[in-house]
């Protein structure tokens, strides 16, 4: 069995700005996603559910060439208005050729 070397994107997000991200990511070249609901505490304090609604974790398996592309995007379109965080991890995956 070979591993192949992939980066996960990880993207917290307002949940307002799920189907605009889906989108975008899979613009850029992401084959695929998963979205689970998110909470949590971090530099703008513990958002009010009730009146903001709750946070996205987008997670996305991708090459390093469309991982830095999402990240690009978010920098220039979406860190300086929203509610946005992202991350990326190298993973090792089995069928690698399913998310490239």
């Amino acid at each position: 069995m070979d591993l192949v070397p992939l980066k996960l994107v990880t993207i917290v997000a307002e949940s307002l700005l799920e189907k605009k991200l889906v989108e975008e990511v899979k613009r850029l070249g992401a084959k695929g996603y998963t979205i689970t609901p998110a909470r949590g505490e971090g530099s703008r304090g513990i958002r009010s559910v009730d009146w903001e609604g709750q946070n996205i974790r987008l997670e996305t398996i991708v090459s390093e060439e469309v991982a830095l592309r999402i990240l690009q995007k978010l920098q220039e379109e979406y860190f300086p208005h929203y509610a946005v965080i992202a991350y990326v991890e190298n993973v090792e995956v089995v069928r690698g050729e399913k998310y490239v």
